[in-house]
């Protein structure tokens, strides 16, 4: 990628915002500026980015949710040329016990950095969006095009509401240049083991409760609910390496500066298009690790939708992106960044 300018990467001492600030450094000659306020992150992540790839980080303390403090970045900053918006709170269960906390922080926060954007004429963005947007799907794999359903969580709300934003606000100013990208389940750490996923709070997601009560940090794990309709009755996920994640948001900053994006908005899902049940992941950590984690059958847990992975045929030929790590590979470089953490 030969242009040059600065990309704003809101969440960028996050999981998968610190990943994708490795490859911007590593494969563009774009500056890189992040933005976090470290509620479920730390300072610590950009030492971590400096070991991997020999450059130092600039990044600001701002909450954005408080408007003032981030137009003060923008009025800083010269050159931005995009944003790519990862701040959220993103834990389903936390969102169905404390739903004012997820709507007044991903809303707001876009809704201010989307201004800023307006205001300072920065025309590409790049929003982090989720594959809960589709809600209980029963035609599957999911396509871009397949319907919303009800959100099964205040948190996947907030990413229905956050499409619908940048689709309004790209009807309005047709100067903006929108992509948002679906993730589905992103897992897994760096393979240098240096950096991985690190949740400050306690952790919602699968693999970091894996890795942890496998190296004895958490005493005990649940499985919640076998009695699916699924293969084996646990939840089915389609599970996707962070670098893998990483990388389509390079392929989607060249997608959107090489003026491909014909209609000023569209949407990608970032998946394997391979659905894995929650049983069948920790399978694959026994296998990679030889130590099976503590774990008991719980009841199933409110939010969680049934099965769900996703059509990849879109983001293969447009962004010309396909994922290249395997289920083991995940787990295993999830497992030697647990277990570099343990040593520290």
């Amino acid at each position: 990628m030969t242009k040059s300018g600065t990309i704003i990467v809101t969440g960028g001492a996050g999981y998968i915002g610190s990943h994708t600030i490795i490859e911007l450094i590593e494969t563009t000659n774009l500056k890189v500026v992040s933005i976090d306020n470290y509620s479920n992150s730390n300072e610590e992540t950009y030492n971590r980015i400096k070991q991997i790839t020999g450059k130092d980080v600039k990044y600001y303390d701002v909450n954005l949710c408080n408007y003032e403090n981030t137009l003060k970045i923008f009025e800083i900053e010269k050159d931005i040329i995009g944003v790519i918006h990862f701040a959220a709170f993103k834990s389903v269960p936390e969102s169905v016990d404390n739903p004012y906390k997820y709507y007044n922080n991903n809303i707001n926060s876009l809704l201010n950095i989307l201004q800023c954007c307006l205001k300072f004429n920065i025309t590409n963005f790049i929003f982090s969006s989720s594959c809960s947007v589709y809600g209980n799907i029963y035609e599957l794999p999911v396509k871009e095009s397949t319907p919303f359903n009800k959100a099964e969580s205040p948190y996947a709300y907030t990413k229905q509401v956050g499409e619908e934003i940048l689709k309004d606000y790209c009807k309005a100013y047709p100067q903006l240049n929108a992509i948002s990208l679906r993730y589905f389940n992103p897992v897994g750490a760096h393979v240098s083991g240096l950096i991985g996923e690190l949740p400050i709070n306690k952790p919602s997601s699968l693999v970091p409760i894996i890795t942890r009560t496998a190296i004895g940090d958490i005493e005990q794990m649940s499985v919640h609910g076998i009695d699916y309709n699924t293969r084996d009755g646990s939840c089915i996920r389609d599970y996707i390496h962070v670098t893998d994640i990483a990388i389509a948001h390079i392929k989607a900053v060249h997608f959107i500066l090489s003026n491909k994006n014909k209609y000023n908005y569209s949407v990608f899902n970032l998946g394997t298009g391979n659905g894995v049940s929650v049983l069948e992941a920790l399978s694959s950590f026994e296998k990679i690790s030889g130590i099976k984690p503590n774990y008991i059958i719980g009841p199933r847990r409110p939010g969680d939708v049934e099965s769900i992975y996703s059509d990849t045929n879109k983001s293969r030929k447009e962004l010309d992106w396909k994922p290249k790590y395997n289920l083991d590979e995940m787990m295993e470089s999830a497992w030697k960044w647990e277990n570099n953490l343990k040593k520290q």
